[in-house]
């Protein structure tokens, strides 16, 4: 929690880029309520589709992967699960469907925090409690090595420091040290370093993230999967936790990489979501949108696969038979053949 403490203890100069950020936030969030007014039947599959997103997203991050083809069932259904990562996707998708449903209703504390861990965990073993020993943030690279990435709070302090933490983050929002964006960020940052659970602290860190958007008014992460594009954008969440970690203990840190990295998390998320809403709808449905615009976010060659990663809810035969009427039309070409054969767009793509 020294980021926010930091904060309020003496005035903070707000870099411009920060500033530019804050600004197209707020203008976004303004078009909110505007946009959502829009075609209750495409509002419907996007939320559908963000709830599948994020669940798979943000496992994925941690690396728990399930199966491709039992992701909508195990999102969406009420079937048995086969393994404990299809136990974890489903309980992560119980959180998204708490915090949807009870959005900024549900109060920011310790028993909140908890109860969502809990929920992720499937009530196993430490769920919904906070670390008995002392544990690091390890990186592992493919060949086996490892390294400490950051040393966490140690288990006898976590119980202060989430107490105190919680403290100052309501604080910020009577007193308004900065703008309550920035003190979002700064919470996000602050709970990652403290690092309270044994597993799963970088899963609830994204909830507590969609929670305390909907706790500002910021309710774009209905209908645009956050966890995905962190997913998309995972080396620079990386690269700027580790920047804005450093002398975190002591509280001679630089925040403003880590925060700059989630307002441009939030912005890009409100960009997506203006335009899928803001296109005339189309006839073949939203889940050709969907596929379209997944599409269009490649910037190199992408097979099928790379589609239905970005696109877990949407089945294999409609995204080929989306890829087969664009090539029709010339705004996409196959560079081979076979299921694993690569696609382009092309010059007519826009």
């Amino acid at each position: 929690m020294t980021t926010l403490k930091q904060f309020s203890s003496k005035p903070e100069t707000i870099p411009a880029s920060t500033s530019w950020y804050l600004a197209d936030l707020g203008e976004a969030r303004g078009k909110q309520e505007l946009f959502t007014k829009q075609s209750p039947q495409r509002l419907r599959v996007l939320r559908e589709h963000a709830l599948i997103e994020s669940a798979v997203s943000s496992n994925r991050i941690e690396g728990v992967v399930i199966d491709q083809a039992r992701v909508a069932t195990v999102v969406l259904g009420k079937s048995l699960l086969r393994d404990r990562d299809e136990e974890e996707v489903r309980g992560y998708r119980d959180a998204l469907k708490l915090i949807h449903q009870q959005g900024a209703k549900l109060p920011i504390s310790e028993e909140t925090i908890k109860k969502l861990h809990r929920v992720t965990r499937g009530d196993i073993g430490d769920a919904g409690k906070y670390k008995d020993k002392d544990s690091d943030i390890i990186e592992k690279y493919p060949d086996g090595r490892e390294r400490v990435r950051f040393k966490a709070v140690a288990a006898a302090k976590t119980d202060a420091f989430m107490h105190e933490l919680v403290e100052l983050w309501n604080r910020s929002l009577r007193e308004r040290w900065v703008h309550p964006l920035i003190a979002l960020a700064a919470f996000n940052l602050d709970f990652l370093c403290i690092h309270p659970f044994r597993d799963g602290n970088g899963r609830i860190s994204r909830l507590l993230l969609l929670l305390q958007c909907y706790y500002l008014g910021y309710e774009v992460g209905r209908y645009i999967s956050l966890e995905r594009l962190i997913e998309e954008n995972k080396e620079r969440y990386y690269e700027t936790l580790e920047q804005s970690s450093q002398g975190w203990h002591e509280g001679k840190h630089d925040p403003w990489p880590y925060v700059n990295y989630l307002l441009f998390i939030l912005k890009s998320t409100y960009k997506e979501f203006e335009e899928r809403v803001g296109q005339p709808a189309s006839p073949k449905g939203s889940k050709t949108e969907l596929v379209t615009a997944a599409i269009g976010r490649f910037a190199d060659s992408f097979r099928v696969s790379d589609i239905h990663r970005q696109c877990p809810g949407v089945s294999v035969d409609l995204i080929r038979q989306v890829l087969k009427n664009l090539r029709s039309v010339g705004r996409v070409k196959c560079l081979g053949r076979g299921q694993t054969a690569e696609w382009q767009r092309t010059g007519k793509w826009k």
